[in-house]
């Protein structure tokens, strides 16, 4: 999948579609993210040496755990994260490194799935998740706003 079919199966839009690529290899989705150093959250994280903050490599991850819902979302449901655990951070993500994905579906319950991922800069394991989303109708969501 390119940007452009990431987006049709994805909300996420602008800063925050962190996926420039990805593919379904059976039950695993791989993606990538090529970090490019002007993105915002590297702004102040840190200022003169610039680090990806894990929040955001954990959101890469989960993004990419989405495609694998390919095909299986009706119209206006959207996936949304529901948990992060057993996160371990390995190796820092810099500017200039291809931040690799690869995740897979454990379990699913219901409206909820459970995952696990890991992201790779080159050949180092840089973080380590299990995670879970559930699919919810856009509407409701959007409605809760404040």
């Amino acid at each position: 999948m390119d940007r452009k079919e990431i987006e049709n199966l994805l909300p996420h839009r602008n800063s925050m579609l962190l996926l420039d690529e990805a593919v379904r290899c059976g039950d695993e989705a791989e993606g990538l993210y090529r970090v490019k150093g002007t993105e915002f959250f590297l702004d102040g994280h840190f200022p003169g040496s610039p680090i990806v903050p894990g929040v955001i490599l954990c959101e890469i991850i989960a993004q990419t755990a989405c495609v694998l819902l390919d095909g299986k979302l009706e119209e206006g449901m959207i996936p949304v994260y529901a948990g992060l655990d057993k996160v371990r951070f390995r190796s820092p993500v810099f500017p200039g490194d291809e931040f690799r994905t690869k995740c897979r579906i454990t379990k699913s319950k219901g409206p909820f799935f459970f995952c696990e991922g890991e992201g790779y800069a080159g050949d180092r394991l840089a973080v380590s998740a299990s995670f879970s989303f559930a699919i919810a109708a856009k509407d409701q969501i959007c409605s809760q706003k404040s």
